[in-house]
């Protein structure tokens, strides 16, 4: 373990329902937690009962399939990043070329711990809160919603975010264009620190406060999994409902934890804070916030929000008043008209939802919905996926059996000679998880050329996929040549010691 780093002992607990809302017959959301490698997420799919499962569950993967291979030593928040952009490729890819897929999309929150080091990868507006040994709660994101962008900038309260008719926008997610930014943190935890990684369906029903409160009086992580449970079913749970609660080393006993607090600090009206940039916590403020409870989201581009966000809103100010005879009608009927504007508004959204998602190029101009493939693209697709599983799971034996079978059908005695992209790029995955990158490199770049010569959708995804397979290879590279250099100064060191005077 690299020095400064210190080794504790992860413990964590995940629970996820689909809820009580019968319009939602799937559960939609996806989580991991693996303790051993230390990688949790949580992702809550966006676009309908099929397509938002297969969002959340594709990043996932994706995820898992990054840190499942990762090499020691590895820059922890490139890998975070790279495993986020290619899940977000990926989703793209398939929402674009497949009809049933196309209003795809997904956020994601991910957590990765390395002793005492804390990565956070984060789109969209799923959160990770973290409790501090001494009680404090911070909230480590910030919601990528249109209405929390508007209350971060000053220009809406929380009062007027939590009823405003775009409030079920975010304003960005994995898979609803072709790139996508990544907000990436890391930060030194110490032993006796919580974190709790939730999609919206516990955030609609349950504040800051109360999640707070149920971390500092419960030792045991799976009844705070259950009581979250619990109270969101109290409420309606209106939305499918994911947590991850991980604790890092020895726990803070209740007793301790309610000992530190302040006074005048009360577990029942203090809310959560957003840490700043730095780190830091804020100044506390004992005026209870109302909380933001987004509702099940719609992920359109800022773009088309904004300008929906620029009309005027109802201020609620009951002592305002204007001078002037009849000021009082004229107020109530310009009120009226404001609150038919904002039903409309959330009328059109809603039509909007069902309808394909907006997707932007760099230009800002609307992609034209893409037509239903035929079914021999989607089968397509299919089999490379199965493929793709099989190097994964025995990439020595798939270069056993199916390499002499290349080998032969196009008889060839190289296989970086073959003029099957597909077959190219499985070669270099089986050779990278083999622990041949030289190999994989090269057969990686072939794909590429390969698919440059042939512009079909499926060797398009091949291409993005060799591109990522490439990366990985440039991440494993550096970390053999760190190897071999040090090394080198193990070797040279004693010598140079001796010969010195």
């Amino acid at each position: 373990m690299s020095e400064g780093k210190r080794a504790f002992t992860i413990i964590s607990s995940a629970l996820t329902d689909r809820g009580l809302n019968e319009r939602r017959p799937l559960n939609e959301d996806s989580f991991l937690a693996d303790r051993e490698r230390c990688i949790f997420a949580v992702a809550d799919g966006v676009g309908g009962a099929e397509a938002g499962e297969v969002a959340s569950q594709t990043a996932i993967e994706v995820l898992d399939e990054a840190f499942r291979h990762h090499v020691d030593g590895a820059d922890i928040e490139d890998l975070m990043e790279l495993a986020i952009q290619r899940a977000n490729a990926s989703i793209h890819q398939m929402a674009q070329e497949h009809a049933k897929f196309s209003m795809m999309a997904t956020t994601i929150v991910a957590l990765h711990l390395d002793g005492n080091i804390a990565t956070i990868g984060h789109v969209g507006d799923s959160r990770l809160y973290r409790l501090t040994p001494d009680s404090v709660l911070l909230r480590e994101t910030e919601d990528h919603s249109v209405v929390e962008e508007e209350v971060r900038a000053g220009r809406m309260t929380p009062e007027q975010a939590a009823n405003h008719p775009s409030k079920n926008v975010i304003s960005r997610a994995l898979g609803a264009e072709d790139s996508v930014e990544v907000d990436l943190k890391v930060m030194e935890v110490d032993e006796g620190t919580e974190f709790l990684l939730c999609t919206d369906g516990i955030m609609r029903h349950v504040p800051d406060h109360e999640l707070r409160q149920l971390l500092i009086t419960n030792d045991d992580l799976e009844d705070v999994c259950r009581k979250l449970k619990e109270l969101c079913y109290e409420r309606g749970a209106e939305d499918n409902l994911t947590v991850v609660i991980v604790r890092v080393g020895q726990r803070v006993s209740v007793e301790q934890r309610m000992g530190d607090l302040d006074s005048t600090i009360s577990p029942e009206t203090e809310s959560g804070y957003t840490s700043n940039a730095d780190g830091q916590q804020p100044s506390l403020n004992s005026k209870p916030v109302t909380p933001f409870a987004p509702a099940s989201r719609i992920a359109f581009p800022a773009a088309e929000t904004e300008q929906r966000l620029d009309q005027p809103t109802l201020e609620r100010n009951p002592s305002a008043s204007k001078s002037g005879p009849g000021s009082s009608s004229f107020g109530r009927l310009v009120a009226a008209l404001f609150f038919v504007a904002l039903l409309a508004g959330a009328f059109y959204a809603g039509a909007r939802y069902k309808e394909r998602i907006p997707f932007l190029v760099s230009s800002n101009k609307m992609i034209p919905p893409v037509a239903a493939p035929a079914d021999s693209s989607e089968e397509t697709w299919l089999t490379f996926e199965k493929a793709r599983r099989e190097v994964d799971r025995e990439p020595r034996e798939w270069l056993t059996n199916e390499l002499g079978k290349e080998l032969l059908g196009q008889g060839i005695q190289n296989p970086l000679d073959s003029t099957n992209c597909e077959f190219l790029y499985l070669y270099g995955r089986a050779s990278l998880l083999t622990g041949n990158p030289d190999e994989a490199a090269k057969a990686f770049q072939a794909a590429i050329a390969k698919a440059d010569l042939n512009t079909s959708p499926a060797n398009a995804t091949i291409k993005k996929e060799a591109a990522l397979g490439l990366a990985a290879v440039s991440l494993k590279s550096e970390k053999e040549r760190d190897k071999a250099l040090q090394h080198y100064d193990e070797i040279t060191k004693p010598a140079d010691n001796r010969n010195s005077p």
